[in-house]
């Protein structure tokens, strides 16, 4: 039995129909596609973390990439969350819900002189650097603006986390983070300097990781790191262990199991030569179980043995099955269906890439019903683009039985604002 408050722990079923907490979602059929998030879910969310966590100094960054609507940044704000940024844009959307950076950590492979610049401007927490270009490029920016950079160096533990290999990051062919060694010589670098200031280590293995074990191994390798450093004269300040904990997009999917898993955590820091305050950074984990997204049957077509539903949500809305083969579970809003057909469900995007499930068991439907894709607060509007000139999809934030818009659905003339007309 599928237990979709696995998926959005606000659901409710009313009348065999769904709601998110107590809204109707029918009213937004002449509205599809449309995002809808819960922020009772989110609030959930954001508990279970603190509550996990509650016995050690720790300190939550949310990963800004994971959905950045500023909406949804300054409710994480008025939770004493922080940010985990990775670009100038996130930055700027972070000093929208905050006065300056001093919660908000700035990472990234590819920093240019100009972000570095703008986050040292606005008094960035730490910056997590993660090549000896790049801290050198640091020093040169804090020298020129004569302010000291705190710096977290972001280290490869080569640890396998057996995911898919676009979000496994801590091997040694992954272009993030520096090895064992080389991080040895930028802490080294850095402590001589005036204006780089060494405070933290960071670490991140890779995305959709449901096992704990990666990630203890990983910390156990930075903590016997962190006493070489220590030999060295380099005492820091926190250990951030990054994100990456697995959640729920299908059936088969298992809980990530958080308590335990900071328990573990915990134990090894208390246990540690000295105290560092713990930084963790989940992004996916506090968001992607909280909205929905909503889509509209407008075509059944069958060829042959194949049965499509044609929806008004395609791969430029949704972008995740497309990139990455990616499932989420999909059930009719309706829940009064009993007959099962396999179908193909599908975008009106002019590409065969442009699906959203195939091969999937669904309650049969009829043209112009309306289909709640699950686990749609994260990777899906952040990732959204304008192909085929679509405008992209407007979002709404529920409480109980109301709704407020988070973001308009974009116009036609969006859609060329930025262009320029020649002779």
């Amino acid at each position: 039995m599928i237990n979709l408050k696995d998926f959005l722990p606000s659901l409710n079923i009313k009348d065999r129909k769904i709601f998110v907490e107590n809204f109707d979602l029918e009213n937004l059929k002449k509205e599809t596609p449309i995002f809808v998030y819960s922020k009772e879910a989110i609030d959930y969310f954001i508990n279970k973390v603190k509550n996990a966590f509650k016995d050690y100094d720790t300190k939550i960054f949310y990963a800004v990439k994971a959905n950045s609507n500023i909406n949804i940044l300054k409710i994480y704000k008025e939770n004493d969350i922080g940010f985990d940024t990775v670009s100038k844009g996130e930055l700027f959307r972070v000093l929208k819900v905050e006065k300056d950076l001093e919660n908000t950590i700035f990472s990234g492979v590819g920093k240019r002189e100009d972000e570095i610049e703008y986050a040292l401007k606005n008094n960035i927490l730490a910056i997590n650097v993660e090549s000896f270009s790049e801290l050198k490029t640091t020093l040169k920016v804090a020298q020129k603006l004569n302010k000291i950079a705190n710096i977290s160096i972001r280290v490869n533990p080569e640890v396998n986390p057996k995911t898919h290999p676009y979000i496994a990051t801590a091997l040694k062919k992954s272009k993030f983070g520096v090895s064992f060694k080389d991080a040895l010589l930028m802490y080294k670098l850095a402590k001589k300097e005036k204006y780089l200031n060494p405070i933290g280590i960071h670490f991140h293995i890779g995305s959709q990781i449901f096992e704990k074990e990666p990630f203890l191994e990983a910390l156990d390798k930075t903590l016997e790191f962190i006493k070489v450093l220590k030999k060295e004269n380099i005492i820091l300040d926190f250990i951030d262990i990054g994100g990456g904990w697995g959640v729920k997009y299908s059936p088969n999917d298992p809980l990530f199991p958080l308590e335990d898993f900071a328990k573990k955590v915990i134990n090894k820091l208390k246990n540690f030569e000295y105290k560092l305050k713990l930084f963790v950074e989940p992004g996916r984990y506090l968001i992607a179980n909280t909205a929905i997204m909503l889509t509209k049957i407008l075509y059944i077509k069958k060829n042959e043995d194949k049965t499509f539903y044609i929806c008004d949500a395609g791969m430029n809305d949704f972008p995740r099955p497309s990139l990455y083969q990616a499932y989420h579970y999909i059930e009719p809003l309706y829940q009064n269906k009993e007959d099962i057909e396999i179908v193909d469900i599908v975008g009106p995007i002019c590409e065969s890439g442009d699906f959203l499930a195939k091969d999937r068991e669904i309650k049969k439907c009829q043209e112009g019903d309306l289909l709640v894709c699950f686990s749609a607060g994260a990777y899906t509007m952040s990732m959204a683009s304008n192909y085929n000139s679509r405008p992209r999809a407007k979002e709404i934030l529920v409480k109980k039985d109301k709704h407020i818009v988070i973001r308009k659905r974009e116009t036609l003339e969006d859609l060329i604002c930025r262009e320029i007309l020649g002779d």
